[in-house]
């Protein structure tokens, strides 16, 4: 009689590694409130140290601070009790032409990680975001470690490109915490592990957004109140701004000699500015350059519209509720891939609307006078710019959860994996 799939899966397990599932399997039926927990907690970029950050200490709140982490993370993970294996930097970096330099290194953070968290012999395995770092990770540590719940933190995109990712996924995710409403019943269709929606971090912080005073920004810059205001939002990678910046500034040309005369800001980050700079040195309007979260959140705030790059900033546009004409441009290669890609739009605040609310210009629709025209309908009274602002209104509620925040929702199902 054939085997159970645990008994064939105990079968390639070391004995050393049988002693270590034995332990693990004991310290589960001992009283969850007499105890402390060890998580072994694992982040690969900036943003998802922000996120386990905030995880962290929600945790920390749930379990009375009767937990000790080990892992991977930055400066915000650290604040809530984190030893992380190395810095964050080491294994920080996005884009292939930026990971290949650095690929020798990185392989050996991964092992290196894994080997700790094979040592640490954690009650739970979190792996928050950056899929190509955190996904290897988790795999060979619950081939060792099969009865340790893998928790992931963030889907990566499977509704949209390369859906068999999702039933991959379940083989060493037991569950996953998903920042987009749709995502859940996407991952069920996929054959996807266990999701739940825990909310987007920016729910978090809508009363700061409420709270900000956009229009000291606008005494800042000296805006002229009887002008609209265009945000122009070109990326924040250096392959985003080369390929999107130019187009963006002819559109802006155009909109001028139509008569139109917006104002425009341009939120950037350090690593782009330089390129910023240069890029806008010939637009027929002078750009104003802003820097930090408090005052791109307030140029959103004033703008009439946004002509924005594909990616996060549309929601961040929506929860502001700025209108917003999305455009974007991959090389040669990345497009003739295009088919591959799965759902009805790729701008965020389109899929969480479930609707194709707000335009995308793509590939060769990303062209100066397409641009200029879908803008002008915004930055007018037009029936486009209304159906766009009904739109916007109903996106908060999409994504609101009901008496909590993301991280507190996200840290129950971890508590409850937990004590389980």
């Amino acid at each position: 009689m054939a085997g159970s799939d645990n008994d064939r899966r105990m079968a390639t397990v070391s004995v050393a590694d049988r002693l270590a599932i034995r332990s693990a399997r004991e310290r589960v039926i001992v009283d969850a409130n007499s105890r402390n927990f060890r998580i072994f907690v694992v982040a690969g970029e900036h943003s998802g140290d922000a996120l386990g950050g905030k995880l962290m200490e929600a945790l920390n709140r749930r379990l009375h601070g009767r937990v000790r982490y080990l892992g991977v993370g930055g400066e915000n993970m650290a604040r809530q009790g984190l030893v992380s294996q190395f810095p964050l930097e080491d294994v920080a970096v996005m884009g292939p032409l930026s990971i290949l330099p650095r690929l020798p290194r990185l392989i050996r953070r991964v092992y290196q990680t894994v080997e700790a968290g094979l040592s640490a012999q954690p009650d739970a395995v979190i792996i928050i975001d950056s899929p190509e770092f955190t996904h290897p990770i988790a795999k060979r540590i619950k081939k060792r470690l099969p009865y340790v719940p893998v928790i992931d933190y963030v889907s990566p995109s499977v509704w949209a490109w390369r859906p068999g990712r999702a039933k991959k996924m379940a083989r060493y995710v037991d569950h996953l915490l998903a920042l987009l409403p749709f995502e859940p019943e996407a991952h069920r269709r996929l054959g996807g592990p266990p999701t739940t929606y825990v909310g987007h971090p920016l729910i978090e912080r809508l009363d700061w957004l409420n709270g900000l005073d956009e229009t000291e920004l606008a005494g800042r810059l000296g805006l002229d109140p009887g002008q609209p205001v265009l945000v122009v939002l070109p990326g924040s990678r250096t392959s985003e701004v080369s390929r999107l910046l130019e187009p963006f500034g002819k559109a802006v040309g155009l909109l001028a000699e139509r008569g139109l005369q917006p104002q425009v800001i341009i939120p950037t980050v350090a690593s782009v500015r330089g390129l910023v700079e240069s890029g806008i040195a010939g637009w027929p309007v002078k750009p104003h350059l802003v820097s930090g979260e408090e005052d791109k959140f307030k140029a959103f705030k004033l703008a009439h519209a946004a002509l924005a790059a594909s990616g996060t900033v549309t929601l961040e546009l929506a929860v502001t509720g700025t209108p917003m004409v999305v455009a974007y441009r991959v090389d040669g290669l990345a497009a003739q891939m295009r088919f591959l890609v799965k759902v009805h739009s790729v701008v965020l605040a389109n899929l969480v609307l479930a609707e194709n609310a707000f335009p995308e210009l793509l590939q060769e629709d990303c062209e100066p006078v397409r641009l200029a025209d879908a803008v002008e309908l915004l930055l007018k009274e037009t029936p486009e710019r209304a159906a766009q602002l009904k739109a916007l209104s109903r996106i908060p509620q999409k994504m609101l959860l009901v008496g909590q925040t993301p991280s507190e929702a996200a840290a129950d199902v971890v508590v409850e994996i937990l004590e389980g």
